[in-house]
């Protein structure tokens, strides 16, 4: 989530075993972020469910050609003998595997005779960072099972699997594209909630800026703008994935479905419409924030300007009594120390009047 992307010691070792290898060599790329892979199953129709929670990849096998829609899940990529083996039992090509284990892919969408590789970015609120987190996840959907590749244990999916668990909505009824659409639009609707986020954030900094900015202020509008520019980075290549899958000519994308495909289109239209709004807002908080700052340095500058120009008067007529010349005859007067005091409070107050007269304090 870094603006410029820095160097992190162990993802360098990892890229840096990509060069020189040939086409569909499986490496993984990203951090690891469980203790170990693992996969779950969620088999239904109309009738029933099966769940299992742990599962090999020699239990994947019965459900590649069974009539009911099966969702397996993979927590956790940095075990690539497991994501061969899977691949292998699916006859996914080596290289979309290699692209599922390359977790810095651009959004993206894949349609091949036999399934559909639909890369894109979940984004997740993290409470204890408090800022949005980025995953990449790979979703493979062939005729009656979806498999989605995810870096992590945690994920936004938990609704779905109640709607599953429950028979809520059509859900139960409908084929694997519509199960890859659900997961799109769960994913798409967190959109929104860190937009909810980076809105109220704004509404703060905005309050913040008005009332007085510290010097902490202008790291956390950065940080706000690199959280900006991570939604547009990863909304702006989903509008093209969905309008892929909405106009494919597919077998494994019905009719029935593509419906609601075109209602997750109009969806990321209006996410990347409020992600541009936010860009140009928060270019103005940076705006606001230099011209609160410079006005609060042009205030300082006024107030030690007054002060040095009262005091111009005052040094004048104290340098004139300094000179110590003999024939100065005002000072031999008892009373000439306290009216040359007298003559620059005068001054002084005189002064302060006519600048307060002309509006200038």
């Amino acid at each position: 989530m870094n603006l410029f992307n820095p160097i992190i010691p162990g993802k360098t070792r990892r890229s840096a075993k990509k060069p020189g290898l040939p086409p569909g060599s499986l490496v993984f790329t990203g951090t690891r972020k469980t203790d170990r892979s693992i996969i779950e199953v969620i088999d239904y129709d109309s009738e029933k469910v099966h769940e299992q929670k742990e599962a090999k990849p020699s239990d994947l096998l019965p459900f590649r050609d069974q009539t009911t829609v099966t969702w397996i899940d993979i927590k956790g990529l940095h075990d690539i003998e497991m994501i061969r083996e899977i691949g292998e039992h699916f006859a996914i090509h080596p290289l979309v595997l290699e692209d599922i284990l390359n977790v810095n892919q651009r959004p993206k969408t894949e349609i091949t005779e036999n399934y559909i590789n639909v890369v894109l970015k979940m984004l997740t609120f993290s409470k204890s960072a408090n800022k949005v987190e980025a995953e990449q996840v790979s979703i493979v959907v062939g005729e009656n099972y979806v498999i989605t590749f995810q870096e992590r244990k945690d994920d936004v999916f938990d609704p779905l699997r109640d709607r599953i668990r429950n028979s809520k909505g059509r859900i139960r009824t409908m084929g694997a594209d519509y199960l890859c659409y659900a997961l799109l639009d769960i994913i798409t609707d967190h959109y929104f909630l860190m937009l909810e986020k980076i809105g109220e954030q704004m509404e703060d900094f905005e309050e913040e800026l008005m009332e007085g900015p510290r010097k902490e202020t202008l790291r956390q509008l950065y940080i706000l703008k690199r959280e900006n520019m991570l939604l547009r980075k990863s909304v702006w290549p989903l509008r093209e994935v969905i309008s892929q899958l909405e106009r494919s000519e597919s077998k494994l994308i019905h009719r029935k479905t593509t419906p609601y495909l075109r209602d997750l289109y109009d969806h990321t239209i209006q996410v990347i419409d409020t992600v541009e709004t936010y860009r140009d807002l928060v270019a103005g908080l940076l705006e606001l924030y230099l011209s609160s700052v410079s006005n609060r340095m042009n205030e300082v500058m006024k107030v030690l300007t007054i002060i040095a120009t009262i005091f111009i008067p005052l040094t004048f007529i104290a340098g004139i009594y300094g000179m110590n010349f003999h024939y100065m005859p005002e000072l031999e007067w008892p009373w000439a120390y306290f009216a040359v005091l007298m003559i620059m409070l005068l001054t002084g107050v005189g002064m302060l009047f006519y600048f307060r007269r002309k509006k200038w304090i």
